[in-house]
């Protein structure tokens, strides 16, 4: 298969600040925690654990050994590519080929923004939700299997304070939640003496805080793997803003393909289309499990 790319086949980079302001509006995991740089070769991040308290030392008294530990946690860059086709005048008409350009990248960023939550949420393949290699080892599903709560839509609020007990019992702090529509459904539907005690969350509302968390309702929670046994989650809570972390290389490659059958939709040049292709890489780190629990489907 012959392809052809064209010079200066990077997104400005003006146009990829934007494209990641957007991403932060469809990914739960970039509204609740803020991104880092990440670079290609990966960056290895040591996280300090302070287990014992502070001593109290007398005059001329010996002062005892600290309990703590360091781990290292590395986060590596994934590829994420969405490409799709569009007609070949897009080659010719300059005009078109700017509103093809801005219609692509809006695209763009959704789909990265849910690629970004599928696979560190899940640890699946956005594309066919197969198990990724790094599900166990990087992913919420993964990493998350002792804070777990059952899933009860008619008690979701407790289900949710339940999950938020079992963090704070392990020494962490709760600064974020991510819930599917299914749990904001729920949360809108509880009434007491017939007054809704979440109306915030009535007919589709998705506010930005929910008691002095930062919050999310985002069907990418709900994500359920094609692996039989995948899991169904409502709520994720945790401390999105210290405890996990991620980010993406600034060079976004564009690549316009004429020749070929390079998507397996058929000839290129019969068809008289050319292929848009983005490529991001994104890295992301759990950098500790307990900081976080999950309310899930039994």
């Amino acid at each position: 298969m012959a392809n052809k790319t064209y010079a200066g086949n990077n997104f400005p980079p003006e146009l990829v600040a934007q494209m990641f302001s957007k991403v932060n509006g469809y990914s739960s995991l970039a509204k609740l925690s803020a991104s880092t740089p990440i670079p290609f070769n990966g960056e290895t991040v040591f996280v300090f654990s302070a287990n014992g308290e502070a001593s109290i030392v007398g005059e001329g008294d010996n002062k005892p050994a600290g309990d703590a530990s360091i781990t290292p946690k590395t986060i590596r860059p994934i590829k994420f590519v969405y490409q799709h086709r569009v007609s070949n005048e897009f080659i010719y008409n300059a005009e078109s080929k700017i509103n093809y350009l801005q219609t692509f990248a809006d695209a763009f960023a959704k789909k990265i923004a849910r690629g970004l939550d599928i696979a560190a949420l899940h640890g699946v393949n956005p594309a066919d939700l197969a198990d990724a290699s790094f599900k166990a080892t990087n992913s919420f599903d993964g990493l998350v299997t002792g804070n777990i709560v059952t899933y009860v839509a008619a008690s979701v609020d407790d289900n949710i304070d339940a999950a938020v007990q079992m963090v704070l019992a392990d020494g962490n702090v709760v600064n974020g939640i991510a819930m599917s529509p299914a749990a904001g459904t729920a949360l809108a539907a509880i009434k007491v003496n017939g007054v809704a005690q979440y109306p915030e969350y009535r007919f589709g509302g998705n506010p930005a805080n929910f008691y002095g968390m930062r919050a999310d309702v985002n069907s990418t929670v709900s994500v359920t793997g094609a692996a039989t046994g995948s899991q169904t989650d409502h709520v994720i809570v945790g401390d999105f803003q210290n405890a996990f972390r991620w980010g993406y290389a600034k060079n976004i490659p564009l690549e316009v393909i004429e020749y070929g059958d390079p998507d397996g939709q058929g000839d290129l040049k019969r068809t008289n289309e050319v292929v848009l292709r983005a490529e991001a890489f994104i890295g992301w780190g759990i950098l500790d499990a307990d900081s976080f629990a999950r309310v899930k489907a039994s």
